[in-house]
């Protein structure tokens, strides 16, 4: 789990939350709101040393939000709407503490997506990947390779921008050890076949979680 790169104990708990009942007009507000719902949702269950941690991502193009298609026919429709262009990505994180400490961000990142192929298309709905994914689609999966280049947080579009989460963290007050920082220290490869393709994790924690969520 990303979760796990924070180095710090957690456990789960499941958000019973209708989410399209908290999206609103902008996406921006909208993907802090259903993250707030849920955190809120789970946060009765909280001890007082706890933090209820949430996120919701929306997949965002030409003003209009994507949300995970119900069936065949609506997830090739959002993929080739998306293919070979960009579109934003938006995660909503949200802290909610036992003692009343609040914290809120979004992290947006700009997704390139490739000129995929028909056939890809059908191949990859009919490997059921699309149903359970805003946008139908996972930065991740390398059989379908669907993104060309992402400008921003990597791990955001996977669904948790972890620096984000550390940065909430720290300003309640939780030390964490610092990750490296973006641009510097990490080791990069201009040959990997990720790099060629723009897709090189920017940070430390994109770095360490992206093998952690690759789809083969």
């Amino acid at each position: 789990m990303l979760v796990d790169l924070l180095g710090l104990a957690w456990r789960a708990a499941p958000a019973d939350v209708a989410e399209e009942s908290y999206l609103l007009a902008e996406p921006l507000v909208g993907a802090l709101n259903v993250a707030l719902a849920k955190a809120r949702a789970i946060s009765s269950a909280l001890q007082s040393d706890e933090l209820a941690l949430a996120a919701d991502t929306l997949v965002v193009a030409d003003g209009r939000v994507l949300g995970k298609p119900g069936d065949a026919a609506e997830a090739t429709t959002m993929l080739r709407s998306l293919r070979g262009r960009a579109h934003m990505v938006l995660t909503g994180v949200a802290l909610l503490g036992g003692d009343g400490s609040a914290w809120g961000g979004v992290v947006a990142s700009q997704v390139s997506v490739r000129a995929y192929a028909e056939a890809e298309v059908a191949a990859y709905v009919a490997r059921g990947e699309p149903f359970d994914k805003a946008g139908g689609y996972a930065v991740q999966d390398v059989a379908f390779r669907p993104v060309e280049r992402v400008a921003g947080c990597y791990l955001n579009v996977v669904g948790l921008p972890v620096c984000a989460v550390q940065a909430g963290l720290e300003s309640l007050g939780v030390a964490l050890a610092r990750p490296v920082a973006s641009g510097g220290g990490g080791a990069r490869s201009s040959s990997s076949s990720s790099s060629r393709r723009g897709l090189q994790p920017p940070c430390h924690y994109c770095q360490a979680g992206a093998p952690r969520v690759a789809i083969a």
